[in-house]
């Protein structure tokens, strides 16, 4: 997603995208993966780390999104490896060259990433946020058919279709976690704790804020299979001003997946978020990178508001 940000995005942040490795594909779309630069200038075994998520890693809209600034305090080489809209599953689709990558590397911080991009016995997912119907092969957007099951058949019907979508995000999870033989650092950063009352009256209600469908209890799972974890929850610097980095100036944004311009961001962590981000994984990734074996360290947390 880093060249397809890349041109909507241009007057707030050149995201510097390249491509990591022709071996790695992005099965959303059958090419080689491009992620977030700057590239490094060279890679050293064992002496670098990587961060490996969703547009909340990527940093859409955020010029140093916390893996750069992890990389300039800890002084370790980064890889930045993200898609807009990936859930767990789009990088169990992946070859066995993108672990190779993860594996070479002293740790992973790993986003916990959304459900809603998983795929359940209605509707198979490559990944991101879009889906095509078994039924008839359409594809359509993952928010649409929720709306559409939500709007179309009971809620004992949803609740199944909820289920099996969250049991698939435990098990993508459960395969690319297992398939990670350094630390793996669980992030999770949202504007929320994972506990949150579920509703069935509107789209909002039922998947939560980002990451959605994730709930307290598919995260006490999870969290079984990371070394460690750390919990981000903040809402600092949001709404956030889009800023024509060459004007100085207000400015916005129009992109193909959404229907109105974004005049501010009020969805992707804001920089200040980052900043959040980096101070909660800091202490524990400057721990695990010092380890030269395995243990455990505290887990951290942060929470702010404003």
């Amino acid at each position: 997603m880093a060249a397809e940000y890349q041109e909507p995005d241009w007057k707030v942040v050149d995201y510097q995208p390249y491509c990591l490795d022709e071996r790695v594909q992005d099965p959303s779309r059958q090419r080689p993966l491009w992620i977030r630069g700057p590239r490094p200038d060279r890679i050293e075994l064992g002496n670098h780390f990587v961060c490996l998520g969703a547009a909340q890693t990527f940093g859409r809209f955020c010029p140093r999104p916390f893996p750069n600034i992890l990389e300039e305090r800890l002084g370790l080489r980064m890889l930045n490896i993200s898609h807009g809209g990936a859930g767990p599953l789009f990088f169990c689709l992946q070859n066995e060259a993108l672990l190779e990558h993860l594996n070479q590397a002293r740790f992973v911080v790993v986003q916990v990433m959304s459900a809603r991009s998983e795929s359940n016995s209605l509707f198979e997912s490559q990944g991101v946020g879009h889906y095509r119907k078994r039924e008839d092969g359409r594809y359509l957007g993952c928010d649409q058919a929720f709306e559409e099951l939500l709007r179309t058949k009971p809620r004992s019907f949803v609740s199944g279709i909820v289920e099996e979508t969250r049991r698939s995000w435990l098990s993508s999870y459960e395969t690319l976690l297992s398939a990670i033989h350094v630390p793996k650092i669980l992030l999770w950063f949202s504007t929320r704790t994972p506990d949150y009352q579920q509703g069935w009256s509107r789209l909002e209600a039922l998947f939560g804020a980002y990451p959605q469908l994730v709930t307290a209890g598919m995260m006490s799972r999870l969290r079984e299979m990371g070394d460690h974890y750390v919990e981000c929850t903040s809402l600092r610097g949001l709404p956030q001003p889009l800023i024509d980095r060459f004007t100085g100036k207000r400015t916005t944004v129009q992109d193909p997946w959404t229907s109105a311009p974004w005049k501010e961001n009020w969805y992707y962590p804001s920089p200040e978020m980052h900043e959040d981000a980096a101070d909660a994984l800091e202490p524990i990734c400057r721990a695990v990178a010092a380890q030269s074996g395995g243990g455990r360290v505290a887990e951290a947390r942060c929470g702010t508001s404003s």
